[in-house]
């Protein structure tokens, strides 16, 4: 039976993609193992296991990175990575969220900040008990906690701890939303702000600010914690699907990912020490932030319409 040519297209980018994600997914079973090896080590020389484990991760991300980049050609507009430093700093990172595959604009921002490995992702608890994997991530520092988080005590202060006492470098990174973006849970933000006063961003969902807030409070007497970062992402399906980023197995079988996407972040430093200190006012600072990330997106969004290509907003 002869086949479509879809059929056939779709075969090949298969076979394509079995190439390079085989090698990959075994790297990353390796890496789990490694990562896995390390838990008996981080509790007699933290120090050594959190480094390594840095490095190992750092070796799964720049793989997954270079095959997002690279192999299946993903254009990212970095924009605002000039002010960060050159030789990279700890900071607390927020960002909105959309799909499961924002991380690979935010991974490419901390390639160039030379932090790739040094990157700590608020995840799941329930895969702290996943083999391997959930192993892995307790060995790496990553903190692992319920939707609300701030009741987690005990976690957050294990990861809160190797950040303060052992000076860890790291970026703490948060999805301030808690959950990606859809239109029906825009409505729904929309009704509370409305009824509770609140201001909301324009394609944005309303920050959830009590993780930010202690994030602050614990992490602003760490020395070496000098800034917060926002990260404000965007991506477009073709020129009218605003906010349509690919799914993962889309970014692993699109071998020409610039024809079909376009991706942006960028990024906004802020020293810790000239943010405001009380808990109200730390609150108020975010939704203040989510606000003008709203009117980012929509400069972008309007850009996309005119036809127009997404440039460094920051120049």
């Amino acid at each position: 039976m002869k086949q479509s040519p879809a059929t056939t297209v779709f075969a090949i980018r298969l076979l394509r993609t079995t190439c390079f994600l085989l090698p990959w997914l075994v790297h990353l079973f390796v890496a789990d193992i490694l990562l896995s090896a390390l838990l008996p080590v981080s509790a007699v020389f933290p120090d050594l296991a959190y480094d390594l484990s840095s490095s190992i991760a750092a070796s799964v991300w720049h793989g997954v990175q270079f095959i997002f980049t690279r192999l299946n050609h993903a254009r990212i507009v970095v924009s605002g990575i000039q002010a960060l430093p050159p030789s990279g700093e700890s900071a607390i990172v927020v960002a909105n969220h959309v799909e499961w595959t924002d991380f690979y604009l935010i991974q490419e921002l901390a390639v160039h900040a030379g932090m790739l490995g040094r990157c700590r992702w608020f995840a799941k608890k329930q895969l702290k008990w996943v083999p391997f994997l959930g192993w892995g991530l307790w060995a790496m520092g990553m903190p692992l906690v319920n939707r609300k988080w701030t009741e987690d005590q005990q976690e957050m202060n294990r990861v809160f701890n190797g950040v303060l006492q052992r000076r860890w470098p790291m970026w703490l990174i948060a999805y301030s939303e808690a959950t990606r973006y859809t239109p029906s849970k825009r409505k729904q933000a929309e009704t509370w702000c409305e009824a509770n006063n609140k201001p909301l961003g324009k394609h944005l969902l309303y920050p959830r600010t009590k993780g930010f807030v202690a994030s602050v409070q614990k992490l602003r007497a760490a020395p070496h914690v000098k800034a917060v970062y926002d990260v404000t992402i965007a991506s477009a399906r073709g020129d009218e699907f605003f906010q349509t980023p690919p799914t993962f197995a889309q970014t692993m079988l699109t071998p020409r990912l610039d024809g079909e996407w376009r991706f942006f972040a960028h990024v906004d430093r802020y020293p810790l020490d000239e943010l405001p200190t009380s808990d109200a006012e730390l609150a108020q600072w975010l939704e203040t932030r989510w606000v003008e990330k709203g009117e980012r997106l929509e400069q972008l969004k309007v850009r996309l319409e005119k036809g127009l290509p997404w440039v460094d907003m920051s120049v």
